[in-house]
């Protein structure tokens, strides 16, 4: 070999991808700490409009079309590529939501359950189950009562409750939340903080109910954007709240990095979970992919190195051994495997 070709083969072995892969695998592998893989690759070029015209709450209810067709067969095969998708790259554990509701009725569960079955010695799967129609509903908390029984992991989207029962359902579906979490000894997975916004202060509220409900250690954050667009003295108080209740975090950072433009003021910031604050403050901070070619996230192809890539990157975030931390141990944490 020439001394070029060595000199080329030692640099690339020596970069920073090469590096923290390498560690990576050393440390376990990979954990996609959220997905839905009952979802995954549904988007056509057919319905490629929905993306491209609806905001996130629209989409709650246009996914009804979408589940309404899927056979419990059709989630199985959906399940089970999302699933061949991590273990190609070398994710050992993932947690998935998992449609639970008047729609999807069982159908998403048998076909994700069967799925884990049949992938149990590639790849540990902890199931969680998506609350997209509430729990306040009198339908919606039947389903989400016969979903807490079938799942390993609680999962919670309190704004969906807040959009359709008014101010302070929110909190409400919290409670439900950790009331069941706290009965059936499961740890709780809640979508907080979506939309980037000042006015939405998620994240503490979720803190106030950990706190509230005794639920220390048990109860995990997925998203947290609009954390940074509070003041700093807002977000260390906030900090050390969460730290008091031992909550994790979950980023998902292709997930929003599509957020749209928006003329309110506010500090300057991106649509990244602030994995270099949290981190200094304590909290440990996981990675996921979230939605994976569906009508959330179409462009999404489940790629780990482009999503831990796209937050260290985007938060200027420096720290190799915890960069490591939040593609493997923290993962397991945040779905109790630690």
């Amino acid at each position: 070999m020439s001394d070029n070709k060595t000199l080329l083969l030692t640099s690339r072995d020596q970069s920073l991808k090469a590096f923290l892969i390498k560690k990576i695998r050393e440390n376990g592998g990979w954990i996609n700490a959220h997905m839905h893989a009952d979802r995954a690759f549904t988007i056509t070029t057919d319905s490629f409009d929905i993306y491209q015209k609806q905001t996130l709450i629209e989409k709650w209810d246009t996914l009804d079309r979408l589940k309404s067709s899927m056979s419990e067969d059709d989630y199985y095969r959906h399940f089970s590529m999302a699933v061949e998708r991590m273990i190609e790259q070398g994710v050992t554990a993932a947690g998935s939501f998992v449609d639970i509701d008047p729609i999807a009725e069982e159908r998403a569960i048998r076909g994700a359950l069967k799925a884990r079955e049949a992938y149990k010695k590639d790849i540990t799967i902890k199931l969680i189950n998506q609350t997209l129609k509430g729990v306040i509903d009198k339908e919606a908390r039947y389903w989400f009562d016969k979903g807490a029984d079938l799942v390993d992991i609680l999962g919670g989207l309190p704004r969906r409750d807040e959009r359709d029962h008014g101010e302070g359902m929110g909190l409400k579906h919290l409670d439900v939340l950790m009331d069941t979490g706290k009965r059936l000894g499961k740890m709780v997975h809640v979508h907080v903080d979506q939309f980037n916004s000042p006015d939405e202060i998620e994240t503490e509220q979720v803190t106030d109910k950990t706190l509230e409900h005794g639920m220390h250690g048990k109860v995990v954050a997925i998203h947290s954007i609009s954390i940074t667009a509070h003041s700093l003295e807002y977000r260390q108080k906030l900090y050390k709240k969460m730290r008091e209740a031992q909550m994790m975090v979950i980023a998902c950072p292709f997930a929003w990095i599509d957020s749209p433009r928006r003329e309110e003021q506010g500090p300057t910031r991106n649509s990244l979970t602030p994995v270099d604050e949290l981190a200094a403050a304590g909290i440990p901070v996981a990675i996921g992919t979230d939605n994976i070619s569906d009508y959330m996230l179409p462009f999404s192809t489940g790629n780990m190195w482009e999503e831990l890539k796209l937050l260290v990157t985007g938060c200027r975030y420096t720290d190799l051994d915890n960069i490591i931390n939040v593609a493997t141990i923290n993962g397991r944490k945040a779905l109790g495997l630690a």
